[in-house]
């Protein structure tokens, strides 16, 4: 019989080449795994129990880091549904250990979302008037990053050739490698276009940084220098609220579910895996749905 941390070896090496899992899943799953493992000291599957797990949790829920911050339920379960993946693993290899179903996820509280309303994304985009090539890259950032829902990762890996602005559609490897189309707003086009006008180097990166006297390294922009711009931008236009780019992908999604997108759709452009994840947004619409159902009944005094 293999021992515990062989098998975790060999899961992870089961989601990485079966499953293809993306190596940021890989290397969180490996920490919670490990961490299970080194917490319980036990060497052979059969001796996970719920007690056990239970324990578990309990030492979770307990531990701090240097600054005296406990561990909130979310990233508790996190540790949990790596632990029932590795379960269902050796349940599937016909390995002897605790039934993956018997371990349930603790309760959080609702998951919130922030995000943008129309009048405040038009004032982001209006705190990047001018003729600049940096205002003209930041103008044309901001404009796809909302028209498209973008991940922040997957804009910054974006080269010149890999978009068409004529078909103002591209297609993308998203997360976990999943393939997926994105379209291009026509504010967006224009604003990439006019900003493309302002390039003079042959870097295939669609986004840049600015290049410095003599410059001739990757001039690919970094995924921090996108969110400094974004911040940067929100501050100037008088926004008080957190935002990053991935807020500018939470008023992607809402702003379709107002208008009329239903939550499938959403969920195919967002390249969510699972529907549950696209689940967050419908709460944000709900008011938008009361008051057209309010308004409706309303008028026809019903």
């Amino acid at each position: 019989m293999k021992k515990i941390n062989t098998l975790i070896t060999d899961y992870l090496e089961y989601l990485e080449v079966d499953k293809n899992r993306s190596q940021k899943t890989l290397e969180n799953y490996a920490r919670y795994l490990n961490k299970f493992a080194s917490w319980s000291k036990i060497s052979k599957p059969i001796d996970i129990s719920d007690t056990l797990v239970h324990k578990f949790r309990v030492h979770l829920n307990q531990v701090t880091d240097e600054m005296g911050n406990s561990l909130n339920r979310k990233t508790q379960n996190y540790y949990i549904i790596a632990l029932r993946g590795f379960l269902r693993y050796l349940s599937k290899k016909n390995i002897f250990s605790l039934s993956a179903e018997k371990i349930e996820l603790g309760k959080t509280n609702a998951r919130t979302i922030d995000f943008l309303s129309i009048e405040e994304i038009e004032r982001l985009i209006q705190a990047t008037e001018g003729m600049s090539f940096a205002t003209a890259r930041n103008r044309a950032i901001l404009l796809l990053l909302f028209s498209s829902g973008l991940r922040v990762s997957e804009l910054v890996n974006l080269n010149r050739d890999n978009i068409d602005l004529v078909r103002k559609e591209f297609s993308i490897i998203g997360k976990g490698s999943k393939i997926r189309i994105v379209f291009i707003s026509d504010g967006a086009k224009g604003a990439i276009e006019y900003y493309l006008s302002k390039r003079n180097d042959l870097d295939p990166a669609l986004f840049v940084r600015l290049p410095k006297k003599n410059d001739l390294s990757d001039l690919r922009i970094t995924t921090r220098s996108i969110q400094r711009i974004v911040v940067s931008c929100a501050k100037k236009a008088g926004i008080l609220k957190k935002v990053t780019p991935h807020v500018l992908r939470h008023s992607f999604a809402t702003n379709l579910l107002q208008n009329g997108a239903d939550i499938r759709s959403v969920q195919a452009l967002l390249g969510h895996s699972s529907i549950n994840t696209t689940q967050i947004y419908t709460h944000v619409t709900n008011e938008g749905l009361k008051e057209t159902y309010n308004r409706f009944y309303k008028k026809k005094n019903l």
